[in-house]
């Protein structure tokens, strides 16, 4: 027996979210017989099943009902809006179906075995798997390590209770309550919060440090907190949850810090952030090198401590986003199948899929500050553009970081509608290594939201003419 076959798999995959999907088709495509081992049903993981593209089609709802009522002012009334939870939640589920569904094509097309169940590992070579008839065994040349995270609980609550929940929970919809508490201020939570309160929940957020969505530029938030200021019932800041009680009544917080006391909610969503899977898969019998916090470390190949073991996504580290993982795996079933690839991203984008959303690449201004970096900034508002006006969305602004000996751009963000898709364009000039002439001079249509970018680089040259700024003397 060959060396490639002395296993039953060339490759195993043990996770089928986006980094472990992408990771498995991509080793199928480069002729490896894969494995993939996912404990859902259906495959995406979290991302697509219970996380990011739910919660995106909740989103996209919550976005029509806003912009439906805006239109009022404007002579257009469409009414009071008459939510059917259960077309809603089929019309979120189809999302889900018609994605997974074509996963799922895919995967018989490569000739990917797909195994449902829970997977650990059982020696250097192989993976136990238990599904629903019982435990299958299977062994491998080469594992990509895909299992992601977890919702981080507070061990305070009464998890229990139906009414307290995580995302997973919120975006099951089972009703929209009238009084909703969210604990966390972080992208997660506030993007929950967006799809309540679009839905008619009067939402209290609640975060524990001085600012909304901890370590992004202030100025970014500004917009955002702004707006849901004048909409949601409370945001306390600098304010814990010290425990919830369990009443007929509702889900009683208390609170402590800079605002104290108790209040009463229908519902409780906990959304303080995710932590990995690493503990979970025993792979200390694989030898493989496990955190104390549960991430599995990996060199630029997303090789882990163990060579013929890889690991890509959440488990590894931060940022923890879809589109860090996907290409994480195409890395690691490249290494697999004998091909020289490494993991060198510059930059990864980040995006809060809020109304308004924020965006950022590259060098925040905030750590720029804290590495007494020599920057300097253009930043270009959507009061000053055709679009944002014609929207009736002027709260926004692009902001562009260059670096003042080189002129290059080293970081960007965007809050306002569309940021998430705009800001794909300037983490490619970071990887181009786009001096600022570069974007100013690259015609952008007109009227767009993209025209922003490069006015914002022609504010940093002094070259605007869309705005008047005067000149320093």
């Amino acid at each position: 027996m060959s060396e490639a076959r002395e296993h039953e798999y060339d490759v195993l995959v043990l996770g089928a979210g986006p980094g472990g999907y992408t990771a498995a088709f991509r080793a199928a495509d480069l002729g490896q017989r894969v494995a993939l081992v996912e404990r859902y049903p259906r495959l995406g993981g979290v991302c697509l099943n219970v996380g990011c593209i739910p919660s995106k089609a909740l989103l996209h709802t919550a976005s029509v009902i806003d912009q439906a009522a805006a239109m009022e002012e404007h002579g257009v009334s469409f009414g009071q809006p008459f939510i059917d939870i259960d077309k809603l939640r089929s019309f979120k589920n189809g999302v889900v179906d018609k994605l997974t569904g074509g996963l799922d094509g895919m995967a018989r097309q490569r000739k990917v075995d797909i195994i449902q169940g829970t997977g650990a590992f059982d020696g250097p070579n192989a993976v136990r798997v238990e599904t629903a008839d019982g435990q299958k065994k299977l062994t491998f040349r080469n594992a990509i390590i895909a299992v992601g995270s977890q919702s981080l609980e507070l061990g305070s609550m009464p998890w229990g209770d139906p009414r307290l929940m995580d995302s997973t929970d919120a975006l099951e919809l089972e009703d929209i309550p009238d009084q909703l508490l969210v604990i966390g201020g972080g992208i997660i939570g506030l993007e929950m919060a967006c799809v309540y309160d679009a839905l008619g929940s009067k939402v209290t957020v609640v975060e524990l440090t001085p600012g909304l969505m901890p370590g992004t530029d202030p100025d970014l938030v500004k917009p955002l907190q702004r707006r849901i200021s004048k909409r949601y019932a409370s945001i306390h800041l600098e304010t814990k949850v010290s425990q919830v009680d369990v009443a007929d009544e509702g889900l009683v917080a208390h609170f402590e810090g800079k605002h104290s006391g108790t209040e009463t909610f229908d519902r409780v969503l906990v959304a303080v952030g995710r932590t990995p899977n690493g503990g979970k898969i025993n792979a200390k019998s694989a030898g493989v090198e496990v955190t104390s916090r549960g991430f599995i470390p990996t060199d630029q190949q997303m090789r882990t401590n163990v060579s013929h073991i890889f690991a890509i996504g959440d488990v590894v580290g931060q940022p923890m986003l879809a589109h860090k993982a996907t290409h994480e795996g195409k890395v690691a079933a490249e290494v697999c199948a004998g091909e020289k690839s490494a993991f060198e991203a510059r930059v990864i984008p980040s995006v809060a899929y809020t109304d308004p959303e924020i965006a950022w690449v590259g060098i925040t201004e905030a750590e720029a500050k804290q590495q007494g970096m020599e920057y300097g900034v253009g930043k270009f508002p959507y009061a000053a553009s055709g679009r944002a006006i014609g929207n009736d969305r002027t709260e926004g602004f692009t902001k562009l970081l260059f670096d003042k000996a080189t002129d290059r751009i080293i970081g960007a963000g965007i809050t306002g509608q569309y940021a998430g898709d705009l800001i794909a364009e300037c983490a490619l000039a970071i990887e181009l290594g786009a001096e600022a002439g570069d974007i100013g001079l690259t015609i952008h249509p007109h009227p767009t939201l993209s025209e922003s970018i490069g006015m914002a680089a022609e504010v940093f040259e002094g070259t605007v003419t869309d705005l008047y700024i005067p000149k320093k003397k």
